[in-house]
């Protein structure tokens, strides 16, 4: 059962709304979220929503189920990885990016003591990896990279939230979590970083924002409105960071060393615009995706990737 945790964000701190061009009145949206430092930027969105907009927050703990809650109408809008997006769209299913979310964010972190210091020294470990998840698709192809494959090592199939736990009790060698996972393990000295795994030709890419075909089909207004407010809200973001490391920690509870250390790496990459950079590295995730057998086929990209918002909002 996907366990849900439904926040308004109508609890942040109160700022000048501004006005934006083809406003729902009086209309509840519902915005699927998940439960990671990435996945912030719709706690900031109520304060940049139009009169009479409500946003309305579903938490996940993971990025198939947020996929899911989109593609069967639960959640109108939702933030997760491209790798679930990514699945989903090429088994047929009606998802479609419609902007950025979030980049980074994520982290490859051996236990304190180990002697792991690359990827090449998780041959023959315990390695925590996320089924389905972004993570999962970096961490093949740095394997790839430096000559291995997953056979050569021990996958451990582990939640996000669980692996920092499971590597303080040994229970895995290491893991490729999200953050605020491998802030938590590095600062807390239970782990070491082994590396940020944005050496491939897929860069940094992780979150993107979704809706459903029926959605953008029956009112292609309120997209366009949820997308410029997606837009104010990471602009907003990205120039206000001890802020968000604030809401991060009262929001989601997360330890505040963890969260800094996150933003002083430049871990985190608050995005909106499904611009060409985007656009060309979500396909090349997809071929690898395929290459891998992780999908049968590649994904409609015609349908899969629509920058038509993002470009509108970007020329508005």
């Amino acid at each position: 059962m996907i366990r849900r945790r439904h926040l308004l964000a109508a609890a942040a701190l109160p700022i000048a709304a501004p006005h934006i061009a083809n406003a729902q009145a009086a209309r509840t949206v519902k915005m699927g979220s998940l439960r990671l430092i990435h996945s912030m930027p719709p706690h900031f969105y109520q304060r940049f929503a139009p009169p009479g907009l409500t946003i309305e927050i579903t938490t996940f703990d993971s990025p198939t189920d947020g996929k899911n809650a989109v593609v069967t109408r639960s959640v109108d809008f939702g933030g997760f990885g491209i790798a679930a997006g990514t699945l989903g769209a090429a088994a047929g299913e009606p998802v479609v990016v419609i902007g950025a979310f979030s980049n980074r964010g994520m982290g490859v972190v051996a236990k304190t003591g180990s002697g792991i210091t690359n990827i090449a020294g998780l041959r023959g470990k315990r390695v925590g990896i996320w089924p389905g998840s972004t993570q999962e698709v970096f961490i093949l192809e740095r394997l790839r990279q430096s000559g291995m494959t997953i056979r050569d090592i021990t996958s451990v199939r582990v939640p996000f939230g669980e692996m920092h736990a499971m590597l303080s009790r040994g229970d895995i060698d290491a893991y490729v979590g999200a953050e605020p996972g491998p802030g938590l393990s590095i600062t807390s000295g239970v782990g070491t970083l082994v590396e940020y795994p944005y050496g491939t030709p897929m860069g940094g890419l992780n979150m993107i924002f979704a809706t459903s075909e029926a959605l953008i089909a029956q009112d292609p207004a309120l997209v366009r409105t949820m997308l410029g407010v997606h837009r104010r809200a990471t602009e907003y973001m990205m120039a206000n960071l001890p802020e968000v490391a604030e809401a991060t920690v009262r929001i989601l509870g997360a330890p505040r060393a963890a969260v800094d250390h996150a933003f002083a790496n430049e871990n985190i990459q608050y995005a909106w615009r499904l611009d060409e950079t985007t656009l060309t590295q979500a396909r090349l995730y997809a071929q690898q995706m395929l290459e891998m057998r992780q999908i049968r086929a590649l994904p409609d990209f015609s349908k899969f990737l629509n920058p038509r918002f993002s470009n509108e909002i970007a020329t508005s």
